[in-house]
């Protein structure tokens, strides 16, 4: 059922068991697994079926620290969430993605990649992906992998039909939550607004919030301001330890081993270290994209080359014409670490058009984030030319410690952290089933639930680690609150 206002689902009569917020891929992948447990549940969508100026307001906010992207472009408030942009690049989280790191402070979940792996086959059937290939070792620090791209799903329109079908799912459109109200063991309500106006209180047994990477934090922070601490009742992590993946340009490179490079059909490679060799530099996961540049090129980057690295201007002049050598740029993409200071919080100054606080984003990269990119591409350099696999050529201000770009990729629109999930209450807001801390039935889905972010694109591990939640959720609800 697919109901265009508050006053349209309240006519109907139908009685959710579960009330989950937002209908991005987190949200609706808890509906879809609730649904297939015979759970009712209702979705509540702030936007419309379409993109609006009024509704996408309500994402604008400041962002203090290193440069980001605006808010309100970095996702989007309508039916299906930030799907509506999404590339479509998949990749899970690793094994070790899980673990912590010695070196590194906060770093490890209390779940492990075991705990999704029978997910990952709906996980599959949700994003529309093959099979992924397996990884195949390059050296003794490095693998190449694939980043599967998929045809991007949208979410509104791959499970519109189904929604308008459903008797288990109710999705209210032009409805948000403003916030919810809490007493300190449970969620009791949550305020409702529906096309602009106040539309009293929805209840339900059990409450998922699953608004997205950034509002899941705004609006927790929120309703606990509003309710004295009533909806987390342990929040000192609550906003922080948020974290991106920051993207640059780093270098450039001869290859000359095209087979083992295995370049997909956008003309890119994709490689990342082993543990082993992160623990020996301490260096965070990361990958490289080597992306290939039209052979005519070539000639050009030798000029350009010549005068600041001749030796290796002359390994390629004897390599060119006896094997077949392309160019390429070189990407880098890594994990932060977990830092308290990286947070949401609410601005003290700005509200929206329903009064509540805008968000301010507060990020920087740190030494380790730097570390890991000098480190990381340098090692991947060194593995390069060991294997006799090409030549690279890292970029002056990688080097030298320029300052960071303003002009490249800056980060993925990936928003991780915030609620992150863990067994320390002090460092982190829901445990390893995605509950609030000290909370009855209030639970968290998407990426703010990350502790540790890995090298990849979230989308494939948000929605494996929902389709997990909805899972948990439909058997809590089938036996009762004792089984939460």
């Amino acid at each position: 059922m697919i109901f265009q206002d508050a006053a349209a689902f309240q006519a109907s009569s139908f009685t959710p068991r579960v009330c989950v917020i937002g209908s991005g891929p987190a949200g609706l992948s808890v509906a879809l697994k609730l649904a297939a447990a015979k759970v009712p549940c209702v979705v509540l969508e702030a936007g419309a079926d379409e993109w609006t100026e009024d509704a996408q307001d309500a994402y604008r906010g400041d962002v203090i620290g290193d440069h980001y992207f605006d808010l309100d472009v970095t996702r989007l408030r309508y039916f299906g969430g930030s799907s509506n942009h999404w590339a479509g690049w998949c990749r899970v989280l690793d094994a070790h993605d899980f673990e912590p790191k010695a070196y590194v402070e906060h770093t490890g979940w209390p779940i492990g990649r075991g705990d999704i792996e029978p997910f990952l086959d709906e996980t599959r059937d949700v994003l529309d992906l093959a099979p992924f290939q397996a990884d195949r070792a390059i050296s003794s620090e490095f693998r190449w992998f694939e980043m599967q791209k998929s045809h991007p799903v949208r979410f509104r329109e791959k499970y519109a039909p189904l929604l308008a079908e459903s008797r288990m799912i109710a999705l209210v459109l032009n409805t948000q939550v403003d916030e919810l109200v809490g007493d300190g063991a449970a969620v009791t309500a949550a305020r409702i607004r529906s096309r602009g106006a106040e539309a009293g209180e929805l209840v339900a047994p059990y409450f998922v919030v699953a608004t997205g990477g950034l509002e899941n934090s705004r609006l927790l922070l929120w309703s606990n301001e509003r309710s004295n601490g009533g909806v987390v009742p342990h929040a000192r992590a609550l906003g922080r330890y948020w974290m991106e993946h920051p993207m640059f340009e780093v270098g450039m490179g001869f290859v000359t081993d095209t087979d083992t490079m295995r370049f997909d059909a956008e003309g890119d490679a994709f490689f990342t270290p082993s543990a082993e060799a992160m623990a020996a530099r301490e260096v965070l996961n990361f990958h490289v994209q080597v992306e290939s540049m039209p052979y005519h090129g070539i000639k050009k980057y030798i000029a350009g080359t010549a005068c600041m690295a001749p030796e290796s201007t002359q390994w390629v002049a004897e390599t060119l014409g006896l094997r077949l050598t392309c160019a390429s740029r070189l990407h880098m993409a890594w994990e932060q670490p977990p830092r308290e200071h990286n947070r949401v919080s609410l601005s003290t100054t700005e509200r929206d058009a329903a009064g509540i606080p805008r968000i301010e984003l507060h990020w920087r990269k740190d030494d380790l984030d730097r570390r890991t990119m000098l480190e990381g591409i340098r090692m991947f350099g060194e593995t390069f030319a060991r294997n006799d696999l090409g030549r690279i050529r890292i970029s002056d201000w990688v080097r030298d410690g320029g300052d960071w770009p303003d002009d490249m990729e800056i980060a993925g629109n990936h928003h991780m952290g915030g609620t992150r999930m863990g067994e320390n209450r002090a460092t982190s807001v829901v445990d390893a089933n995605c509950k609030v801390h000290g909370m009855a039935n209030l639970y968290v889905a998407g990426s703010s639930v990350f502790a540790t972010s890995g090298q990849c694109t979230p989308t494939t591990s948000l929605t494996a680690l929902a389709l997990r939640l909805g899972d948990h959720l439909g058997r809590v609800v089938v036996a009762g609150p004792s089984k939460a």
